[in-house]
């Protein structure tokens, strides 16, 4: 019992941080890592890609599933049980590949997305967060793990709090934002400097708390803002569905802005966003990024990932998988490997953007 209650010490960030090797910052529109913008002195097909982050969304890396009666359905074929360990490992085991095809940064949820696509009811339990918004060690532990390789790889982490389906999970308003306050902290005592926060993934999508909705979740982002230590704090945004503007109360606070392409087949509407996103009331010069986008067609000449560099924006991969969600990165039990054809044609994609 006493090694299990200090190992809950350590992963909740009371004991002192490692050194880190990998720190992202922002100047003007640009990401910076260590200092030098991301891509140095790269430039495709004349469009400039030094400053932007490219990115995807691998929101299942602390995947577990809490309740008993759907737990079975993430079962691996080779064992027939499903294992949050092991699904941990596959992730970091797979990264420094993404990393060498040119992946910046990647999307985490300390809820989650969902294991089945786009599911309209979500009875699982995927929660890093108890009702009274403590965090879980178990999943901190995962969590320290893909960070903790991120860091040593030059990696980013955007990492996100809250999921829709979830969010009720925390009891009431207080306990959001307990968790929030935990979260963060345990990001800042570990001294992480890799991470990005994301408080909610799509603000404007059936969340049970108030404050997660687009009217009032600037309220939290000011609240990670207010965290500090050594005289730093966490870089922060959120997230709306796909195609939806940020609002101006967001735009205001956000040290970067977030989109959503999800079901934007037009890329010529995906330019578009990026520009109005740029006219919305105070904007001033900062990154803006796509973390989270359906759409493909890495062939073609003109894709969404193509007209997103075209605005000086950043793309975000986001492959739920196909044919009754199999085989994509976010549908357990993931196979976090190059292991289809629409994985290998982005990261080849990627790789030819980036000059990696």
């Amino acid at each position: 019992m006493l090694v299990l209650i200090c190992l809950s010490v350590l992963l909740c960030g009371v004991a002192a941080a490692a050194p880190r090797q990998t720190e992202v910052a922002i100047r003007g529109d640009a990401f910076l890592v260590n200092g030098r913008p991301t891509y140095e002195g790269r430039v495709w097909q004349g469009h400039k890609i030094e400053g932007l982050l490219f990115n995807s969304r691998m929101v299942q890396g602390i995947f577990d599933d809490l309740n008993p009666e759907t737990r079975g359905r993430w079962a691996y074929p080779d064992t027939g049980l499903w294992d949050p360990d092991r699904n941990t490992r596959e992730f970091v085991a797979a990264m420094p590949e993404w990393r060498a095809h040119g992946l910046l940064a990647f999307t985490l949820n300390l809820q989650g997305g969902s294991p089945e696509g786009y599911s309209n009811e979500q009875p699982w339990h995927n929660s890093a967060f108890t009702e009274a918004g403590d965090l879980r060690p178990e999943y901190m532990a995962r969590l320290a793990m893909i960070v903790d390789r991120a860091d040593e790889l030059g990696m980013v982490v955007i990492l996100g709090l809250f999921y829709f389906g979830q969010d009720q999970r925390l009891r009431d308003e207080a306990a959001v934002v307990r968790g929030l306050d935990s979260a963060v902290g345990w990001v800042l005592d570990r001294g992480y400097r890799n991470v990005l926060i994301e408080v909610n993934n799509e603000c404007n999508v059936r969340y049970d708390h108030a404050i997660l909705q687009p009217e009032r979740v600037h309220e939290l982002m000011v609240r990670v803002k207010s965290h500090h230590r050594n005289g730093r704090r966490l870089l922060v945004s959120t997230s709306y569905g796909g195609g939806t503007i940020p609002r101006e109360n967001v735009v205001r606070v956000a040290d970067f802005l977030l989109l959503h392409g999800n079901g934007v087949g037009d890329p010529e509407r995906l330019a578009e966003m990026v520009r109005q996103t740029r006219q919305v009331p105070g904007y001033r010069p900062m990154p803006i990024l796509v973390n989270e986008d359906d759409h493909f067609d890495f062939d073609q000449p003109r894709n969404n990932l193509v007209a997103a560099i075209g605005e000086y924006c950043s793309w975000g991969y986001f492959d739920p998988g196909a044919n009754d969600y199999v085989d994509g990165y976010q549908s357990p039990p993931v196979n976090w490997g190059l292991n289809t054809e629409r994985k290998r044609a982005f990261f080849a994609k990627l790789k030819e953007i980036t000059g990696e």
